[in-house]
């Protein structure tokens, strides 16, 4: 094995590395409301489109439209699983299954499940999202559905 082949291999697996903590950076920054992870995940001309909930065309708007998602539904928990990646030198693209469970104010606890089509680029030696697009297979309202214990509280309104 040569030097070159073993540097490449490293990339790879600093690479993976590296998209894996986005995508689950992201699951995070939702569930968490943490607006400064939220905001470090994208570069500056990313595109985040999430059908029926918002887009926004660069980490400020992406900002804008979390906030706006996070006062609709306050409590979110995120699943993300089975990234299919594709690296190819300094660029990216995976998708990747999620499942949801949202407390919706208005339609109470709902779960979301879907595919996250995503591009990622390494500037500078950075990897973040350029685009990351939610196609939706399910949001089903889940009736009489109340949890009986846990930390978080909240009620069908």
């Amino acid at each position: 094995m040569t030097i070159e082949s073993l540097s490449a291999r490293l990339d790879a697996l600093e690479s993976r590395a590296a998209i894996d903590a986005l995508i689950s950076g992201y699951a995070n920054a939702f569930d968490l409301m943490d607006q400064e992870l939220l905001r470090s995940l994208w570069h500056d001309d990313a595109v985040l489109d999430l059908p029926g909930f918002g887009a926004g065309a660069n980490p400020e708007e992406i900002l804008a439209m979390a906030q706006r998602n996070w006062r609709r539904m306050p409590h979110m928990h995120h699943w993300m699983s089975n990234p299919m990646l594709r690296i190819d030198g300094d660029t990216a693209t995976a998708t990747v299954a999620s499942d949801c469970l949202f407390h919706d104010v208005e339609q109470g606890p709902v779960q979301v499940s879907g595919l996250y089509h995503d591009r990622f680029e390494r500037r500078q030696g950075e990897w973040r999202f350029t685009s990351r697009r939610f196609e939706l297979h399910f949001l089903t309202p889940l009736l009489n559905w109340t949890p009986v214990a846990g930390s978080e509280k909240f009620e069908r309104v």
